[in-house]
């Protein structure tokens, strides 16, 4: 009866915490908040120290340390010599730099407030980490992974995820008295360093052979039982040795990552890694305690501003000594001015064998929670944050504008192509092919480099920036085309052209159809997906090889194309085609498109669209865009307005005379 009572409230417990869990994820996801912040808010809500739901058993601390090992297992994954060798100088460089800085500034402050220089060189090794979730997350949304300061900012990332690996060594055997303390360093390290040496010698010989067999039994399952075994027993072996669960993890990933079985690995292991992951953040909201929170507000406060503007203004300074650009050296700062999830793994480590005091880990723990909730917010307003303390930044982006606006000059009725990746050449190539010309701009400097090296018209400069657009010729272009598939960019930019020049045509470029609404919505001419084009001419090929006449394939490709794109639908609606009109250089003038922004003061605005007769000039209207809103085969009865963007097909000589009919009624 009473196992049964037991059984019946663990489960009670475990509903508690997914249901508060799934639901305060939710709300993060829906906030754009990373769901680790929603995992920390749920531990503090039910911990001990809040609503008591669930008590701060070993068990449910044993559970999160399961997370760690996943955590570190994920990291060891992606641990690549060939990425390290490519970034070496940042990594080695100016990672090395901003934790050494910050463990020792960190120490000397400590030893002010009467800390033993010990917990303060742990302290400074927990506040030296900055959070990769979600920092990378924020570059990848705003496209700046590729700037300089985003490249600065994950090479010190990429070694502060290094640097746990000896910290998670080094901060238990500073607990030990300090007679034995130099001496328990030195042993730990050895014994790290022979187990690594034996694990990695020895590990990778054993490993292959070991999964080939595996594998050869073509069983999911069996395949991801024995990954599982590999990485627990890994960490099993280095925690028998005295060092930790997290550090055998960490050697397990790195030997799976030199195999061919990485990506499947790392597919099979999320789903376990997040969710430990998850309840290892719980476990940490968990040891939160509100009150001595509000007890200690004024230390946590100081902790605060200790945090983000002290380790803001170090890492500015190493990257001002590293690069000598203030404007980048801001914006690494400010990127990586919070502490990070490494920091909660090595707070526990500390917590665990008492080397801070109870007092400084809640403010401690505080602090780190509140440097992080605040962190987006940081990123998001970087610009203006640099812009106010750089004036160099305003000479700088000066300049930049400068060599922006020198290269479109002489450009009138060209493209701006956003981007210029695989997409953005392929579209330069077409271009110059047909002989329009065109301004792309790249976020890339070393792409920029090799483009204008091989004398293409391409400028370093950030699309989603007004100035950089109206430098590059947005007033006086053709057209604009986003070459990336970024959402977040793509509506920023798609609101300036809107906000600036309404009739712009801009096509955008996406992965798949998700997006498609909310673009076209934004004012986007056309979106083109990748999915729906790859999906097209792989049907057209595989009718092709089924003995389908090649007629009946261009056919169907028109008509499906016609169906999901408005500018084709148009064409291939008229029925007869638009004549071809000879010209007297003997030259073919085919039908083409042109947009017509309806003025306050024109003929057209109050009339209905049929009162303008534009058929009788064998012109048609193939779309009407009003407000951010597209209508495709517009309404004869529809009432023109100020403001509307009409997308007129025809030839040239009566584009003009229906563009006229429009502004003077003749």
């Amino acid at each position: 009866m009473w196992h049964h009572r037991t059984m019946a409230s663990s489960f009670h417990l475990i509903l508690i915490l997914l249901a508060v869990a799934v639901g305060v994820v939710v709300l993060c996801r829906i906030l754009h908040l990373p769901a680790m912040l929603g995992y920390l808010l749920v531990g503090i809500m039910i911990g001990p120290h809040a609503m008591g739901w669930i008590p701060d058993a070993p068990e449910t601390r044993h559970l999160g340390e399961f997370g760690v090992v996943f955590l570190m297992f994920s990291i060891g994954l992606e641990f690549s010599l060939a990425r390290l060798r490519a970034m070496q100088h940042l990594v080695f460089g100016l990672g090395t730099a901003q934790v050494a800085a910050t463990m020792v500034l960190v120490m000397i402050s400590s030893l002010f407030f009467e800390i033993d220089w010990r917990a303060g060189l742990a302290l400074g090794g927990i506040l030296a980490m900055s959070s990769t979730a979600i920092v990378s997350k924020m570059l990848v949304e705003r496209a700046e992974l590729n700037a300089p300061h985003g490249q600065n900012i994950m090479g010190v990332l990429l070694f502060q995820d290094l640097a746990v690996v000896p910290l998670i060594i080094i901060i238990p055997a500073l607990a030990e008295s300090g007679a034995h303390l130099s001496g328990t360093i030195a042993v730990a390290l050895l014994k790290a360093v022979i187990l690594l040496t034996a694990l990695l010698t020895f590990g990778q010989r054993l490993l292959r052979p070991w999964f080939h067999l595996v594998a050869r039994q073509k069983s999911s399952e069996l395949f991801m039982l024995n990954v599982l075994l590999f990485t627990l027993g890994m960490a099993w072996l280095t925690e028998l040795s005295g060092l930790s669960l997290a550090l055998g993890a960490f050697v397990a990933g790195m030997l799976i990552s030199e195999t061919e079985y990485r990506y499947q690995v790392e597919e099979d292991i999320k789903p376990f890694r997040d969710v430990l992951l998850g309840l290892f953040f719980v476990t940490i909201g968990m040891m939160l305690d509100l009150h001595a929170v509000i007890a200690g507000w004024g230390w946590i406060l100081l902790l605060l501003l200790i945090l983000i503007p002290f380790k803001a203004a170090v890492v500015a300074l190493l990257v001002r000594g590293f690069s000598g650009e203030w404007g980048s050296a801001l914006r690494t700062g400010i990127g990586l001015a919070q502490a990070g999830e490494f920091g909660f793994v090595l707070l526990t480590l500390a917590g665990g064998v008492q080397l801070l005091p109870a007092d400084v880990m809640q403010n401690v723990l505080a602090a780190m929670l509140i440097s992080m909730l605040v962190a987006p917010f940081l990123i998001q307003h970087a610009e203006a944050i640099v812009r106010r303390l750089s004036p160099e930044e305003w000479m700088n982006r000066a300049m930049l504008m400068h060599q922006i606006a020198v290269s479109s000059m002489a450009s009138k009725q060209h493209i701006i192509i956003c981007g210029y990746g695989r997409s953005g050449q392929a579209l330069a190539r077409f271009l110059t092919e047909e002989g329009i010309s065109f301004i792309a701009l790249d976020l890339d400097s070393r792409r920029v480099r090799e483009a204008v090296a091989a004398g293409e018209k391409v400028v370093y400069g950030d699309a989603g920036k007004l100035e950089v657009l109206q430098a590059a010729g947005l007033m006086r272009a053709k057209a604009l085309a986003i070459t990336y598939d970024d959402k977040h960019s793509a509506l920023k930019i798609l609101h300036h052209t809107q906000s600036t020049r309404p009739e712009l045509p801009v096509v955008v470029r996406t992965a798949d159809d998700t997006h498609i609404a909310v673009l076209k919505q934004a004012g986007a001419a056309e979106v083109v997906a990748e999915v729906t084009e790859g999906s097209v001419m792989l049907a057209s090929q595989a009718l092709l090889l089924s003995g389908v006449p090649l007629s009946r394939v261009i056919r169907h490709i028109q008509e499906t194309r016609a169906k999901r794109y408005s500018m084709f639908s148009g064409y291939f609606r008229t029925t007869p085609p638009p004549e071809e009109v000879e010209t007297e250089d003997g030259e073919n003038q085919q039908p083409r498109f042109q947009n017509v922004l309806l003025n306050a003061g024109d003929h057209a605005i109050g009339q209905r669209l049929m009162e303008m007769k534009l058929d009788q000039l064998n012109v048609e209207v193939n779309a009407v865009r009003r407000h951010n809103v597209e209508g495709s085969q517009p309404a004869g009865d529809m009432v023109l307005r100020a403001g509307d963007v009409l997308v007129l097909l025809g030839q040239p000589v009566t584009l003009e005379a229906a563009e006229k009919r429009l502004r003077q009624g003749k």
